[in-house]
Formats: C-alpha cells, structure tokens, sequence
C-alpha cells in the first residue's frame, strides 16, 4: 500500500499547533502567578484602603514677622468608582441633606468624561468639597454603610489680612494640564494659583504622605495594616518670609482707593519689595471655599479688573520719569557736560515740530533740567546724540547704543520678580523704526517724543520704581522680589546677583542733586519730608484714550537710601496733583512709621479719580 505523505505531513503540523496553544498557555499562567500583579491588586483593594495623607501647606508670613496666611482643616467626600457598591442611595442624601436628584446629577457628571476629563474609575473623584462640620460628623459615622466613599482632609487657606491679594494669590483645583505635567498631582488636588502660591509652589506644598488602612469583608475600616509600619508621613511645605511690610501694603491700598493704578516700594539696598500695591484690589478671602468659583467669575468680569495686577503687568509711558535715564545717557556717551544748555522756548521747536513745556528759564542744563522738567532740553540731547554721524556712523547705530544703555537700566525686558504675569514694557531698536518708518528714512527728530518717555516707550510701575533704586544705589540694582526668604532654604541666589548698568558711577550723583532740586524747589516740592533729604521726579504721562496718567518716582534718604517708590495714577492729571503725594506719603509712613500730614493724607484717601477713567462704574 502506497503511503500517504501528505496525511503524514498534516499529523506534525496540528501536533506542532497543539503543543504550541499547550506552550502559550502555561507561559500565560507562569505570567499570571509570578509576574502580573493585576489579580493581586485587585484582591488587595477589596482589602486595603491607600489613603493619602496632605501635607500642611507652608505658612506665610510679613517682613516683621506678622502671619499673612494660614491653614484651616477642610474636607471633601469622595468616591472610587470601581469600589462602589449597592447602597441605599435614599440614606446617604438624607444624611448629607442633598436632593437625590442632584446627588444623582453630580454622580452623572462625575462619569461624562466630556465634562470630566480626569474621571477614572480607580482614582478618587470629588463628590462633595468642603463638608460643613455638620456634615462630615454625620457622613463619619455611616460611612461603612457607603463602600467606594471615603472621606479626604485638606486644607484651605485663612487670611488676617485683606490687603496685599495681588501678591499672596490663592489655592485652586488642579486641571488636567496641572497633572500632566507634574505627576505629584492627582485629581482633586490644590495648587497655587497667582501670586507667590503659584511662583513658590513647589515649596510651599510639601510632600505627601500615605496611610495604609485594612477593612473587613463587609468593608468597614478595622484599623492600620501593621500598625502603620507601612505607612509613610506627609511632609509640610516650606513657610515663606515676605519682604512686604503689610502696615506699609495697606496703607498704599488704603491711599489708593477709588484709583486705578499701582504703588511700588522697593528697599534699594536689597531689592526687597516693600510694598506693590495694584489697585483696584480684592480681599483674597473671596477665593476660599464654596463660593471661590462664583467670586472668581464676579472679579474676571468686573470692568475695573481687579485680577490684573497693575504694578507688574500694565505697561504704561513712564513720562518726565524717564528723563533721568536721559540724562544719564547723555552725559555717559559725552552728548553734554554739566553746563551745557539748551533753549527752551516753551518747549523743543525745531523744523515744524513743536513739544510743548512750562514756563522757566532758558536756555538750561540738566540738573536744572532735572528739577523743573523740562521737555526741550532731552529733546534736544536726543537729537545730538542719534544723529551724530561723526560718531556712531549712522542713526540706526546711534540709536542702537541709546537702546543698550536703556536696557541695562532694567527697561525693556522683564525684571525677574518672583510673580507670575510681569510684563517686559517695550523699548524699541532700530528694526523696529526700519520696518515701521522705513529703513534710512528716519532721525531723531522722527522719534523725539521717546526722549521724554512717550512715543513708543512703554514700563511698568516695577521698572519705573526699580529705576529709582538703581539711581538711589548709583548703578546697580537687585531684581525685585517678594519672598525675603524661604524658612530652612533661604533667599534664592538670583535675587542675591548685583546688576551694573554701563553708566560709570561718577555721573549719578549729578542726577540725584537735580532730583534733589527739584523736590526742593521744583515740580515734586510736596515730597519734601523734614528730617529726610527726598529725592524725586514727577511725570505727567500723555494718554491717547483720555486724561493723562500721574506718575512719580522718589528715594530718601538721598544717602544709604532706604526706600524707592513709584506712585503711578491712571487719568488723575499731572504728576504733582496725585502721583508725588501719595508717593511721598508712603515714604513718610515707612520712614517714621506714622504721617504727620493728616490733611494730606485724608484729601488722597477721600478722592476718587475712577471717574475721569472712562470705565463704567457697576
């Protein structure tokens, strides 16, 4: 009989096959035992509980020591969805006193991931936040009846003051963009949200802990797995040390009321920020709780804005507050001497272009300049020093070292402080006039109103008051910063780092005395403090939208200067009318700790210039 071989053939391919299923499925179940964890896990969740422990949020305090911020226990009800069993929903509404039709609702969009894009049925979702003490006594003692709910502690924030709000932030939930991209978060978590919260946040939130329970087969809790052995501590987050004086902060907010616009008071000798007042402000208690979601919307839609903070973010023309740099510049580059002097006819009138100026003498030099401020005088440096070919070469490269010199002044770009949200202001370069006047087609005289701080020129009461600093300090300033230091860290090292401008030293004593005269005698007289030798500068700066802005900035002592302040007043006129008295109150109040000018002082605190602002009141 012939053989089959084919028919042989078939008898060792379906052998082969069967020993390979045979094969695949003990690889599987070696798999299964030694390796995947799934089972196990699944069986220890049915006995253990992971609770996270949270760590206490640090603690912030002033200059001086007073606590700004604090810690209240608080706590949410959450559920893991994949460990929720039949219950009685009826008993659970009735012992939180909710609707059922709402409890159900909330449970609806627990599970829409289109409305809750970090929904996971093995990671705690938020149920309830911020459990009234009634509450939480009655869900505690039921809650083995409610398998899968558990029971969360956290934190919430506590204010003793109601100032300084811009500068302290707040706590918020975190989003999905949050977890993304730091894995310390989950769901349900809090982070800092504005101010130092969120700029120090990973040193204020300390590190979590973790504590193991073990619970019966009916799924009531019966204690630590091996008595906490196992269990890890939270660890609390740093507290912070402002450089803020809080007396100092609510004064300037108290002066500042009815206002629009900003105070900024830096100690130049460290580059500590005093005070940073944006106003109008907002308690930060408004941010806590229940109702945080509800107020936020209220402060995002209020016309007046008062999330955004003015002394860090709006960038305005920093006006004749700008006129020192000028002169520093001039006399850096060799454009003037001390007594060179130019006309001023009621202001800088050259070839049709008239910028207009008050009534002094003429012609004039700078430290006069300096103290009456005025216009023609850095109109006409200007024009020197760009178009002086013989020099530079071409007004673009003159142009470009004017630009370099007002960068190392701080201005430009942003200043580092340790706030999210700074703005850099705008100083231009010469790219930008060849491409908006076109290139060849421009000189000084194209451009002379940013001599005076207008035009283009834009800053922010930051950079105005840190200008002050550096010219207090004679050349160097520390970035401004908020965070004095963090407890068993210190101060962070780039606040630590000195910055030079490229102005030899020699010439800021010659801007100082003409920012003396004019506190003496001229445009800024009501700075003039007794027993202190004030510096100062008014700025009255133009406003295309409606009535200019008034602006000041002063330091006293004239030496070892112990405070530089920028007053800065939204549509409230010339400088001297607002922006000098209230910043020359704030040096006052710092400076001997009480004022003496009460009438000064009640006429800042009762005046309202929201009004000229062109926004609507609500």
């Amino acid at each position: 009989m012939r053989k089959d071989y084919n028919l042989e053939k078939r008898k060792y391919v379906i052998g082969g096959f069967i020993v390979l299923v045979v094969a695949i499925y003990i690889f599987r179940l070696v798999q299964l035992q030694l390796s995947d964890s799934t089972y196990k896990e699944n069986a220890d969740s049915n006995a253990f509980v992971n609770k996270t422990i949270y760590p206490s949020r640090g603690l912030i305090y002033d200059r001086n020591g007073k606590l700004l911020v604090y810690n209240q226990p608080a706590y949410d009800l959450v559920m893991i969805h994949k460990e929720v069993q039949p219950f009685d929903t009826t008993d659970f509404c009735n012992t939180l006193q909710i609707p059922r039709p709402e409890f159900e609702k909330r449970l609806a969009e627990i599970t829409d991931r289109n409305k809750n894009h970090n929904y996971s049925p093995y990671t705690e979702q938020i149920v309830i936040q911020h459990l009234s003490a009634q509450d939480y006594g009655r869900i505690q003692e039921k809650l083995y009846r409610f398998p899968g709910f558990y029971i969360v502690k956290k934190i919430i924030r506590e204010y003793n003051y109601t100032a300084a709000a811009n500068v302290l932030g707040d706590i918020r939930e975190v989003n999905a963009k949050d977890i993304e991209n730091d894995n310390y978060y989950n769901p349900g978590d809090l982070t800092g949200d504005l101010g130092v919260e969120k700029s120090y946040e990973k040193f204020l939130r300390g590190k979590k802990g973790q504590e193991i329970l073990i619970r019966d087969a009916v799924g009531k809790i019966k204690g630590k797995y091996k008595d906490g052995a196992e269990d890890v501590a939270a660890e609390a987050g740093s507290d912070l040390k402002l450089s803020i004086d809080i007396d100092l902060q609510e004064y300037g907010e108290r002066l500042m009321q009815n206002k629009i616009g900003a105070v900024v008071a830096i100690d130049p000798s460290t580059g500590e920020v005093l005070a940073l007042v944006s106003s109008p402000s907002y308690d930060p208690a408004l941010l806590v709780g229940k109702e945080r979601g509800k107020n936020y919307a209220k402060l995002v839609n209020n016309k007046y804005k008062p999330l955004f903070d003015r002394s860090i973010m709006a960038a305005y023309p920093p006006g004749s507050t700008f006129k020192p740099t000028q002169g520093l510049i001039f006399r850096q580059e060799g454009i003037v001497d001390l007594t060179t002097a130019f006309p001023c006819h009621r202001g800088y009138i050259n070839a049709g272009l008239r910028v207009g100026c008050h009534g002094h003498g003429s012609p004039i030099a700078l430290k006069p300049a300096l103290q009456t401020s005025c216009n023609a005088y850095f109109c006409w440096g200007f024009k020197r020093m760009v178009d002086m070919k013989s020099k530079y070469g071409s007004v673009p490269k003159a142009f470009e070292v004017w630009k370099n010199h007002m960068v190392s002044q701080g201005y430009g770009y942003k200043l580092g402080i340790d706030l999210p949200g700074e703005s850099r202001g705008f100083i231009p370069n010469s790219k930008y006039y060849n491409k908006m006047l076109g290139e060849g087609k421009w000189t000084a005289q194209s451009i002379i109103s940013i001599s005076i701080g207008q035009g283009e020129i834009l800053a922010t009461p930051l950079q105005i008051a840190n200008l002050c600093a550096t010219i207090a300090n004679r050349g160097y300033y520390y970035a401004p910063h908020v965070v004095k230091s963090i407890i068993g860290v210190g101060i962070l090292k780039k606040f630590k780092e000195k910055h030079r401008t490229t102005i030899d030293t020699r010439y800021y004593d010659d801007i100082v005395e003409g920012m003396r005269m004019a506190v003496l005698g001229g445009t800024c007289r009501t700075a003039n403090l007794p027993g202190w030798e004030v510096c100062g500068k008014t700025g009255t700066a133009q406003n295309p939208h409606g009535r200019d802005h008034s602006v000041f900035m002063g330091f006293a002592p004239m030496n070892n200067p112990k405070i530089a302040v920028c007053a800065f007043v939204e549509n409230a006129g010339f400088g001297a009318t607002y922006g000098v008295p209230i910043g020359s109150l704030m040096m006052e109040k710092y400076l001997n700790g009480k004022v003496s000018r009460t009438a000064l002082e009640s006429r800042m605190i009762n005046s309202n210039t929201i009004a000229y602002s062109g926004v609507k009141k609500h």
